[in-house]
């Protein structure tokens, strides 16, 4: 049989059946579920067993939080301003990374010294002004060994100066809603003034790890080196040799600040930040950053609700060369749970039986919303997985042509 003759019959063909086209565009479909569509698990997080739980830590201030959802497990003291001491870096490092993801930095580029870096004293690798390190060395640097003439010579490279670089991290923090902080200079040596709490510098930790995750590539380093191995670099973060999981962050010290510690850690899809501030001696820092940790461990756990593209439900498409759709999830989502709770997650459908073409790849159906005790943990878009064009003589000529040609 020629193409024409084929093309005549499927033209004859679509004229039989124009009249009862309905039908064809609202082909039922059953639904398709997702495998987590009832979830036995464990409940959310009681804010009593927060407020009971006394975990004896030697810090002035403290507090543990979820890194996935913000959720605090832990708090003493969180909001007294405090000296920072060198986990004021966590802020330059972010404003470092944020130029790196946004396409202004690059690991290569190659960093001056001024005279002003290399003179800042404190914890160093001892920067000549006549030498240039690339970004990459120098977040080594500062990641690992906290190095004070490094993040200088960043910051005016990035910023002009040092003080309009410190302009940029005060927004940030405003941004950020980081009211309990102000800063006098980005690398954390004692200014009056120059304070925050263990509750912003979580929220500073959380920005970095979750939009800049590549950081840990510098945080976890343990022992490594920089010029030809002429320098040798300690993280000055025990944790990341000592404790299982542990991702960074920062450390700081001086002697008006004593023992600081911003720690975070992943075991099992669940990311947990613990700040210390003020600790007596840099074990306590250590032991009580180790305690919050161990207990948010031990207490909670990350439940995954679905992943992006997990099909929920097929929708009915009327006037569609498609009878229907796959409605899926638009993003992956979890949430953070108590252990040892007997409730269970429901998820609840928000999505219409039945939609009209014309539908694009990405139009949103609905949504998803997990409950759990009657309480709503989360809520996920739902999209249309493909196009599904709206029907025509045209496209409909097309579709019966192509299903005939298949035929043969």
């Amino acid at each position: 049989m020629n193409l024409l003759k084929k093309l005549f019959i499927a033209v004859i063909i679509f004229s039989i059946i124009i009249t009862p086209i309905s039908s064809l565009a609202y082909t039922n479909s059953s639904y398709i579920w997702s495998n987590f569509d009832s979830l036995s698990s464990v409940s959310s997080s009681s804010d009593n067993s927060i407020k009971d739980a006394k975990l004896d830590l030697a810090c002035e201030s403290a507090i543990l939080i979820d890194q996935s959802t913000g959720k605090i497990l832990y708090e003493q003291n969180s909001h007294e301003q405090l000296r920072p001491a060198s986990v004021t870096k966590v802020m330059t490092i972010l404003l470092i990374m944020e130029a790196i993801d946004s396409g202004k930095l690059n690991y290569t580029d190659q960093i001056p010294c001024s005279e002003n870096a290399s003179s800042m004293g404190g914890s160093q690798i001892w920067l000549d002004s006549k030498e240039t390190l690339s970004v990459d060395e120098m977040l080594k640097a500062i990641c690992v060994v906290s190095a004070n003439d490094c993040t200088v010579a960043m910051a005016e490279y990035l910023a002009g100066s040092e003080e309009n670089f410190v302009m940029q991290m005060n927004a940030k923090a405003k941004e950020l809603g980081m009211n309990d902080t102000t800063f006098k200079n980005c690398h954390g040596i004692d200014e009056d003034g120059h304070v925050s709490s263990s509750y912003d510098i979580a929220l500073m930790s959380r920005e970095l790890l979750e939009k800049h995750p590549d950081i840990t590539n510098y945080t976890t380093i343990y022992m490594d080196s920089l010029r030809d191995g002429k320098s040798e670099l300690v993280n000055t973060n025990k944790l990341v040799r000592n404790y299982k999981g542990a991702t960074g962050l920062k450390t700081g010290s001086t002697s008006l600040a004593l023992y600081n510690l911003s720690a975070s850690a992943t075991r099992d899809n669940l990311s947990l930040i613990a700040v210390v501030m003020k600790a007596p001696t840099t074990k306590d820092r250590f032991q009580d950053a180790t305690k919050l940790l161990d207990y948010g461990f031990a207490n909670y756990s990350y439940k995954i609700l679905g992943e992006k593209d997990d099909i929920v439900k097929t929708v009915s498409v009327s006037k569609g060369v498609s009878s229907s759709v796959d409605a899926v999830l638009e993003y992956d989502s979890g949430t953070l749970l108590q252990k040892g709770s007997d409730a269970d997650i429901i998820q609840n459908l928000n999505i219409p039986d039945t939609i009209s073409a014309p539908v694009k790849k990405g139009d949103k159906l609905g949504e998803v919303v997990y409950t759990l005790n009657c309480e709503t943990i989360s809520t996920i878009d739902v999209v249309a997985k493909e196009n599904v064009e709206k029907i025509d003589f045209f496209n409909m000529t097309k579709h019966i042509f192509n299903r005939w040609l298949n035929m043969y």
